[in-house]
């Protein structure tokens, strides 16, 4: 069950302002390169540190969510008030991303974690795929079935 969010609920901070923070940020801490991609239903930041490429992809809540298009006592909204709602939902979900990346950044920087170990999960490897993407379904039937052998990349073919 994922918990219901609760950070920047309420925020009034453009989605262009944090992306704009997020830019300052990583560069700040020493990126390279920045990059941020929007599709209707998702985006992603990326980012170079060092010799590694990063990579945030995040999905956008769907338009159509009953959250947005109608009230808690299930009266049907305007359309105009459940696309506020909805960019709510995503100035949100922005806000998060920011914060995230902050947490990580501080981390590394205080000497708390490496940069390796705190966005492993976002590294992109040279297939293009991140190592989560990669490895996530072998990770997830490890702990389901309890093997403790060896994890590996498929070699490329």
């Amino acid at each position: 069950m994922t918990p219901q969010a609760q950070y920047a609920k309420t925020t009034s901070v453009s989605t262009d302002r944090t992306i704009a923070e997020i830019k300052a940020l990583v560069m700040k801490y020493g990126a390279t390169q920045f990059g941020l991609l929007e599709q209707p239903d998702k985006f992603a930041v990326a980012f170079e540190y060092g010799n590694l490429q990063v990579r945030f992809e995040i999905e956008l809540p769907d338009r159509n969510d009953r959250r947005f298009t109608h009230t808690a006592t299930r009266q049907a909204r305007h359309p105009d008030t459940a696309r506020t709602h909805w960019e709510q939902a995503c100035r949100s979900l922005y806000r998060s991303l920011l914060l995230v990346i902050k947490a990580k950044l501080e981390g590394v920087a205080a000497g708390v974690t490496s940069f390796e170990k705190e966005f492993y999960a976002f590294i992109v490897l040279p297939s293009g795929q991140t190592v989560y993407e990669a490895t996530g379904e072998q990770v997830d039937h490890a702990i389901m079935t309890g093997y403790t052998g060896h994890l590996a990349l498929e070699a490329p073919r």
